[in-house]
């Protein structure tokens, strides 16, 4: 198996449809051949403000966009929201490469966010049936385990609908695995404003609560969340 080497690149603020572009173009050459790119790249990004739509969005879901564009995407998921002071992750890797599946690269994923805000003093909570990153609104540094935490079920168990009571969605989740390479990502919010959240749906749930690290009374500066967010994924990313 060949070493990974993720190599972050800070690309500042960005707009959304090039590097969705490019990270298209990026991927697609990777399937040509020794003159394509082999080296696995994380971008680090923000975003002005723009609404994405995956494969499995509903248009119900984005009820007042008012001035803020609507952007069709191929990642799986929802609708979300990216803007100002949100750390955007694009992981551009090979899993072949990297010896995982699709399943673990999630895990991994989750796991480099959970770790992030530990950082900073956050516990960070996984919701099962929920990809992406929670927080409890009344005790964010709590420790204590989810009772709607992912666990084992018995064989042939119906899965539960995921139970939101008393959390904020602190980062999310939207990925597309082509011919082994993955590419879209993560976002992890810092200090945004928090708004534009209100006027759809995120990730396709009624009335879930979005919520940053500021609002949560942490303050952190973005290059600091960005800094911390690249270490952990490189690490956790690795084979």
């Amino acid at each position: 198996m060949q070493t990974i080497q993720l190599q972050p690149i800070q690309l500042g603020r960005v707009e959304y449809a090039p590097i969705y572009a490019a990270m298209q173009a990026y991927t697609a050459q990777r399937d040509l051949g020794a003159a394509a790119p082999d080296q696995d790249q994380l971008w680090i990004c923000e975003h002005p403000p723009v609404y994405t739509q995956g494969l499995a969005g509903k248009a119900e879901h984005i009820f007042n966009p008012a001035s803020i564009p609507v952007v069709q995407t191929n990642r799986g998921g929802q609708v979300t929201y990216h803007g100002p002071g949100q750390v955007v992750a694009y992981p551009l890797l090979d899993l072949k490469r990297a010896g995982y599946f699709v399943k673990e690269y999630v895990h991994r994923v989750e796991e480099a966010l959970i770790r992030t805000l530990l950082h900073f003093g956050v516990t960070g909570h996984r919701v099962a049936g929920a990809p992406g990153i929670y927080v409890r609104l009344d005790d964010p540094a709590g420790h204590a385990p989810l009772a709607n935490r992912p666990q084992l079920q018995e064989p042939g168990a119906r899965p539960s609908e995921p139970d939101f009571t008393g959390l904020g969605k602190i980062a999310a989740l939207g990925i597309k695995v082509s011919r082994n390479c993955t590419y879209h990502g993560l976002a992890l919010n810092v200090a945004m404003d928090l708004e534009p959240f209100g006027r759809i749906n995120p990730c396709g749930y009624v009335a879930l609560k979005t919520v940053d690290l500021s609002t949560i009374g942490y303050q952190v500066s973005w290059q600091d969340a960005a800094d911390i967010l690249s270490r952990k994924l490189a690490t956790y990313l690795a084979p």
